[in-house]
């Protein structure tokens, strides 16, 4: 099950369960979309891997599934692609 991770790791803008904006990697690492494309080019900072839209779980299920509410941020921030943080 998603762990729907409530904000970006590179500048912790807010994702709620229902954000259009939120990218996922295959390991859950979740950016917004101005991240994910802009300052990241695609590539995940922490596998390397690429993202993919994250899935918005149907309200009527938040309830039985709440999303995570632990925040994850890079402390040392988010390098371009091609760059380590």
């Amino acid at each position: 099950m998603l762990a729907l991770r409530p904000n970006c790791e590179c500048c912790d803008k807010g994702l709620p369960p229902d954000a259009p904006d939120a990218m996922i990697c295959t390991f859950e690492c979740t950016f917004c979309t101005d991240c994910a494309t802009g300052v990241l080019a695609g590539v995940c900072p922490n596998c390397g891997g690429n993202f993919s839209p994250r899935p918005i779980r149907p309200a009527h299920l938040l309830k039985k599934f709440p999303p995570s509410d632990k925040r994850v941020l890079k402390a040392e921030g988010c390098a371009p692609a091609g760059r380590a943080a």
